[in-house]
């Protein structure tokens, strides 16, 4: 009977030991990938959704392309309201509440005057935690004509006139309302012959768990926000070498979004080439507290309906800046009225050598907004997988070359003929 060494014994159980780390090291990587994704999708609320609430259309209908979209997210001891609405500059009215009872009360007839203060309210009134509204006021169009793409140097006979977008006439909501996909489509039209085959639309979408949207940039979302892509397409521009910029509002029921951080990424998974994320973000000043509520979006804007990365144009915000009245928005002043804390930014699509708009007569921008700290990208399993194979790998590779190394080197030694003398 054949007796293994006792070293020999040790070398390949050192060899087994070995392969038992490798698998374990990877095991263990596909758990904790596992249970990121698990603990993120832990939270749901139940969401529903009503137009126009409260107002029977029969006895006063509505003026054309007004609507009011409110999404109710129950949670478990508090509750998320998101209005969308079209009367006006269009504006994203989030409300937080610390109970699952509050409800949305419109005084419809005052509503419609715009200039009514208390006219909407979220009741019990002293539930109310925080309060934020994304207002869209303008579209800038402007004749780029040495290619710079930086509007703020550009002397004012380049600007055409503005877009005021609470000129604009929007659809109606109940077409395009999708209660099931909790989803809403909001397009609108200005007067001039730019806009006679084409539109601006705000796509809206609310969210009960964490997860990503299928389209770039693949925005990651949770429980406590919401989603608007904003869409220009087929609009006739006035010059060939046109390019845009999308003026924002932000209205604070306390805390105003004040600051605009931009954070790096070494990861570009979800949205090919872009290794930023820019939050416009509302904190207490001078505080340590965290995040009230935010506009999360990443820096580019794409060309094209289905985009291939040929697609993707870069995109820039300018400085915060105080506005010294409220935005033209109905829902703003129906709920806020008096004199709140605004700011406002221009979003400028396109960087020097970029094709214009013309060249495609499409331009799409995505916008999260939501309540508390932003969500944080992370590795997606498969990146952790390929992760811990290529450092796993080249780890097994040299313990096992280490052994073998070990293995002929104390391999007894053949007796070789030694002539005799």
């Amino acid at each position: 009977m054949h007796v293994i060494p006792p070293r020999k014994r040790k070398m390949a159980a050192d060899i087994i030991n070995t392969i038992h780390f490798y698998v374990l090291f990877v095991h263990l990587t596909l758990r904790c990938s596992s249970s990121f994704i698990v603990n993120g999708e832990n939270y749901r609320r139940n969401l529903s959704l009503e137009l126009n609430p409260g107002l029977n259309s029969s006895l006063m209908p509505l003026p054309p392309g007004v609507g009011l979209l409110h999404v109710r997210a129950l949670g478990k001891n508090d509750t998320l309201h998101y209005l969308l609405c079209s009367q006006g500059a269009p504006a994203l009215l989030l409300v937080h509440t610390n109970s699952t009872s509050s409800k949305v009360k419109v005084d419809w007839p005052a509503f419609l005057v715009q200039n009514t203060t208390g006219s909407l309210k979220l009741t019990p009134e002293n539930s109310v935690l925080y309060s934020n509204a994304l207002v869209f006021t303008r579209l800038w169009e402007y004749d780029d004509v040495n290619d710079t793409a930086v509007p703020e140097h550009l002397p004012p006979s380049s600007f055409f006139q503005p877009y005021e977008l609470q000129n604009f006439t929007w659809d109606d909501l109940n077409k395009t309302l999708d209660p099931m996909a909790h989803t809403a489509l909001l397009c609108g039209r200005g007067a001039s012959e730019s806009f006679s085959n084409g539109s601006l639309c705000l796509k809206f979408s609310a969210f009960d768990v964490e997860g990503r949207d299928q389209g770039w940039p693949s925005l990651l979302h949770n429980a406590n926000s919401s989603q608007l892509r904003v869409v220009l397409d087929g609009v006739v521009p006035r010059s060939n070498h046109s390019r845009f910029s999308l003026e924002l509002q932000v209205v604070g029921g306390t805390q105003a979004m004040s600051r605009v951080d931009v954070l790096q990424s070494i990861d570009d998974e979800y949205t090919p080439s872009i290794f930023k994320v820019s939050q416009w973000v509302s904190s207490p000043v001078n505080s340590t507290s965290p995040v009230l509520g935010y506009a999360q979006w990443k820096p580019v804007a794409y060309r094209r309906p289905s985009p291939v990365f040929e697609d993707a144009t870069p995109c820039r915000h300018s400085t915060p800046v105080p506005v010294a009245q409220l935005p033209p928005s109905g829902l703003v002043r129906a709920y806020f009225g008096g004199e709140r804390q605004t700011t406002g930014l221009n979003m400028t699509f396109s960087i020097t050598g970029d094709p214009f708009y013309n060249t495609t007569n499409y331009l799409s921008w995505t916008v999260l907004v939501g309540l508390g700290s932003p969500p944080v990208d992370s590795f997606s399993p498969l990146v952790l997988v390929i992760m811990a194979v290529g450092l796993g790998t080249p780890m097994l590779i040299i313990l096992l070359g280490g052994v073998c190394v070990c293995v002929r080197k104390n391999r007894p030694q053949p007796q070789v003929y030694e002539p005799i003398n």
